[in-house]
């Protein structure tokens, strides 16, 4: 027999641990000698602990013990109730043996029972299964009655018969007596088309339904309700499916709907693309989609149940089919007149209280989360075709009022004027009333619009400018061929700068924004174009006047006394005369270019090197005729209304006191401050006016000439040139036969 210590090692391991610790704890105590006088005290506590642990053990023991006895005494009382049982169940089974034979019996007795319940199933439905074909007849004379309710019950018991002997037959797994039994009800098929022909006829005519009937409309959906909970209840139920189903009536309701909707107002073969035809069909749309609508809140609604939301349902039809609609009109080649009708109804029309908007079907009827009728793009495209058409219908009326004005010009009589008497003719106000309408027509639509027709305007009226310019060019022509045509030529100028000037302060009002009234740098440029070619033309017509009186300049006879400058003068104020029929900032313009072309006249005639003072005296006679002559043309101008401080005739002035000096030796000093204030003015100006004098020596001449090449003039800002602008001939050369003999 092995020791105690060989079978609980557990307990010979915690002796030595507890042996260990009392060592370690009381080596520690009675470490110093004074602590082993509590030996005793000690020793009592620890006992007292070992008596207490001890009582404490015996009593977990005792009370384990106690647990264990009560364990066997159940485990002894169960073996005993176990061994009954077996006992029991032997003798079961001993009796299941001898009634096996007994079994057999009642397993046939089984199944005569179950073919019993069968056949008296169909014994029962015999009588229905005969009468079939009977009901097939007599529903379908309900359905010629139009009595759909009564003819859709019978077709409901039919079909029903029809898919228990089915359902039957394909748990049984009996596939091949299934062709039979679809054969035998092969009538339901008709009578189910001719049911849903009729239903989808009437759903076809709901909305006159509604008006007049509305019992036919009720069954209708009573009757697609019905078919929806069938289908419903089989689609639930997933163990069988009849043939036909599911017939989802509800889904074709919709379809139907839609389709007498869409179909009705919107598959038109062809829409007049002209804007009086597009109107009558866009009125017609508006008035039948109001009135239809209002059918449907207060007539249709009440006949279908309220998840069918058929308000809802048709708003969203009428909406997508307009869309599309007017997708299709756009495709046609819409005049302008058209493009604009679909704008304004789309964006405007449409969301009005005259149609979307009515008072009769608001708050219900809520196109807002739909979308818009045409998308931005679509809006953008519509707008700029739109454009493109304005753009040739103002082409054409500007061309055409070109063609009216120049007309005009032959005709036998002065352009009309003003209140103040002032030449004019009616393209400004035909131009811009042209501009300002279709700005304002697009207006009506959207900014987008409107600021596009005004961009188109500008560009548009900045070519006409061009057109313009080029017509008086080619007039200006024609009229250098023959002077007499036409007759009033200045007079028309004249209108045309008042016309141009009419066009550039009336620009600014087109702008959309009054805030940003400012006309665009190449529109000014191109009026101002105008302006200077109509001020060229006629200054053309006043130095033609002008040239055979500045032709006799110099000359013995002028220097004489002659009436040359008198008659110059008549002629300047005859102009002048026609220019005061032009508006002020012009008027001035024009007394200004006219002065400064008499001057320049003036001088280039002096220059052309026709004659030379051949003594003091004559050069006296010359600079008596320079102040005389410069002193008449100035009071003229002034007369006129040009401040001195305005006129080149200035020149004349300095350019005779070059003339008057009395030393030649001092011409250089005169000269240097000749062309500090004429700096535009060359060496070959200043050689001809030497010539002029008949006095200057070539050391003089040279001096002269080195000093201008020392002090080189710059134009100083806003100088207007004089010289720059004449010619000089050159001085023509001594033809020398050979050396040292000179003619």
């Amino acid at each position: 027999a092995s020791s105690p210590d060989e079978e609980w090692p557990e307990a010979e391991k915690a002796e030595k641990l507890a042996r260990g610790a009392a060592l370690k704890w009381a080596s520690g105590v009675f470490y110093r000698p004074e602590n082993l006088e509590g030996l005793g005290h000690y020793r009592s506590r620890e006992t007292q602990r070992n008596s207490s642990i001890q009582s404490r053990l015996k009593s977990t023991v005792q009370s384990y013990l106690e647990g264990v006895s009560a364990g066997l005494e159940q485990l002894r009382s169960a073996a005993q109730e176990v061994q009954s049982v077996c006992q029991d169940l032997g003798a079961a089974r001993w009796a299941l043996l001898d009634s096996a034979d007994h079994f057999q019996g009642l397993q046939q007795m089984r199944a005569l029972v179950e073919e019993h319940v069968q056949l008296a199933s169909v014994v029962q439905v015999l009588p229905q299964i005969f009468s079939v074909h009977e009901v097939f007849s007599h529903t379908l004379q309900l359905l010629h009655g139009q009595r759909l309710l009564e003819a859709h019950a019978e077709l409901m018991m039919v079909e029903h018969l029809r898919d228990d002997i089915l359902s039957q037959l394909h748990l049984r797994g009996l596939s091949g007596a299934q062709t039979t039994v679809l054969s035998y009800f092969s009538g339901l098929q008709q009578l189910n088309e001719t049911l849903a022909k009729q239903l989808w006829d009437i759903v076809g005519s709901s909305l006159r339904l509604v008006r007049e009937d509305p019992v036919l409309f009720v069954s209708a959906v009573r009757i697609i309700e019905r078919e929806e909970k069938i289908d419903d209840t089989l689609l639930l139920e997933a163990t069988f499916l009849p043939p036909g189903r599911p017939k989802g009536w509800r889904q074709k309701f919709y379809h139907v709907l839609q389709d007498t909707i869409t179909g009705a107002r919107f598959h038109a073969a062809h829409v007049d693309a002209e804007g009086p035809g597009l109107a009558r069909h866009l009125a017609a749309l508006q008035k039948d989609i109001v009135s239809e609508l209002r059918v449907v809140k207060d007539l249709m609604v009440q006949c279908v149940p309220a998840h069918y939301n058929i308000l809802s349902v048709c708003t969203t039809t009428y909406h997508q089919a307009l869309t599309s609609h007017l997708q299709e009109i756009l495709r046609e080649d819409l005049d302008k007149q058209g493009l604009f009708l679909l704008l304004e109804w789309a964006l405007h029309v449409y969301h009005s209280p005259e149609m979307m908007g009515h008072p009769d079907l608001l708050p219900e009827v809520d196109v807002s989360a739909l979308g818009p009728l045409m998308s931005p793009e679509l809006v953008d495209q519509t707008e700029r075709r739109y454009v493109v058409k304005v753009k040739a219908s103002v082409l054409e009326w500007m061309q055409r009022t070109l063609e009216v004005e120049f007309k005009e010009w032959f005709r036998e009589e002065e352009p009309e004027t003003d209140h103040q008497g002032f030449f004019q003719s009616a393209l400004p106000v035909i131009v811009m009333q042209m501009l300002n309408e279709n700005i304002q027509v697009a207006s009506l639509i959207n900014d987008s619009l409107q600021q596009k027709v005004y961009n188109m305007a500008l560009e548009e009226l900045e070519a006409f400018l061009g057109r313009l310019r080029e017509a008086l060019v080619q007039c200006g022509k024609e009229h250098q061929q023959d002077r007499a045509v036409p007759k009033y030529y200045v007079s028309y100028l004249l209108a045309m700068l008042n016309n141009n000037l009419a066009l550039s302060n009336s620009v600014s009002s087109l702008h959309p924004d009054t805030a940003h009234r400012e006309v665009p740098a190449s529109l000014q440029t191109a009026l101002d174009r105008m302006q200077k070619k109509a001020c060229q033309l006629l200054l053309e017509e006043l130095l033609l006047d002008l040239q055979p009186l500045c032709l006799q300049l110099p000359s013995r006879k002028w220097l004489s006394g002659s009436q040359l400058v008198g008659s110059m003068c008549e002629v300047i104020d005859k102009y002048a005369k026609d220019f005061s029929r032009v508006r002020k900032p012009v008027f001035t313009l024009l007394l200004m270019e006219s002065e400064l072309l008499v001057a320049s006249q003036y001088l280039r005639a002096l220059m052309q090197r026709k004659m030379v003072c051949k003594s003091e005296e004559e050069r006296g006679q010359l600079c008596d005729r320079l102040l005389q002559d410069a002193t008449q043309l100035r009071e003229l101008f002034c007369g006129l209304g040009l401040d001195q401080s305005q006129q080149s005739l200035e020149a004349v002035f300095a350019l005779r006191e070059l003339i008057c000096l009395k030393d030649p030796a001092l011409l250089s000093l005169e000269v240097l401050g000749f062309i500090t204030k004429y700096p535009d003015a060359s060496d070959e100006h200043i050689s001809s006016l030497l010539d002029l004098r008949g006095d200057v020596s070539k050391e003089v001449r040279h001096v002269v000439l080195e000093m201008m090449a020392q002090h080189p003039q710059l134009l100083p800002e806003g100088y207007r040139p004089i010289f720059s602008t004449i010619l000089v001939p050159v001085p023509e050369l001594p033809f020398c036969l050979r050396k040292g003999k000179c003619a």
